[in-house]
């Protein structure tokens, strides 16, 4: 296992966070977090809960992926060979994700509106279930992330626990920093909220166009064979 994994499971669960899907999901946790504004250890306590939410579902898909793949002998044979010519096409498809050029109309949402109203009228509990029914509602940027970013980088390294770890606790981060903004300095609120949507889109092409080039270049040196180093 790697920093260079760790951070890269880090930096996917954080740009899922920042997704325009994702980030409406983390927007509806923070305005049910927001609703205890003045109750400062319920604020806390639903931050901590909805990212626990978060990171034990992605683990528990990252485990029951990773495991089950690497528990058959033929499939873990395959990846172990063919994973690099594997991770090229992927890598390209996921950065046409990123940049809308498809999957831009699908998505699946276990938690609507009747489940955040009903979440807004209990306790500090729902925080956890809305973290988990927000990890499960994919969408294609979240869903290419997880599975074509993050499930192949745990495959690679070995990896049915920490990572998808890393990934859960990315992917909630921005909750965890606003509760922490609405339980002790509240003014900064909007302003910390507007910052974060003008960089995401830009953050997403950049991304985008990383993921592709990556990908370009994974399928020439590691398909094709092509040497693109000078010697």
């Amino acid at each position: 296992m790697t920093w260079f994994a760790v951070g890269y499971a880090f930096w996917l669960g954080l740009f899922t966070a920042i997704s325009p899907c994702p980030l409406a999901t983390n927007v509806a946790a923070i305005s049910f977090i927001g609703r205890q504004v003045g109750n400062r250890r319920s604020v806390l306590a639903s931050g901590l809960l909805y990212t626990l939410g978060r990171t034990l579902t992605y683990v528990a898909l990252g485990a029951l992926l990773a495991g089950g793949l690497l528990a058959v002998a033929e499939v873990s044979r395959f990846l172990q060979k063919y994973m690099n010519e594997i991770l090229g096409p992927v890598m390209i498809l996921l950065g046409m994700v990123l940049l809308g050029w498809i999957g831009s109309g699908l998505s699946m949402n276990l938690a609507g509106q009747r489940v955040q109203e009903r979440a807004a009228k209990g306790g500090v509990l729902w925080a956890g279930l809305l973290g988990i029914l927000f990890a499960l509602s994919f969408c294609p940027v979240s869903a290419g992330l997880f599975f074509a970013g993050l499930i192949p980088l745990a495959l690679k390294e070995g990896s049915r626990l920490l990572l998808p770890t890393v990934y859960g606790v990315g992917t909630a981060l921005p909750v965890l920093v606003f509760a922490f903004l609405i339980a002790f300095s509240t003014e900064y609120l909007g302003r910390a909220f507007n910052r974060l949507t003008q960089v995401e889109k830009w953050v997403r092409l950049v991304a985008g166009v990383l993921f592709v080039l990556a990908g370009v270049y994974y399928s020439l040196t590691h398909i094709y064979g092509l040497s693109l180093t000078a010697n």
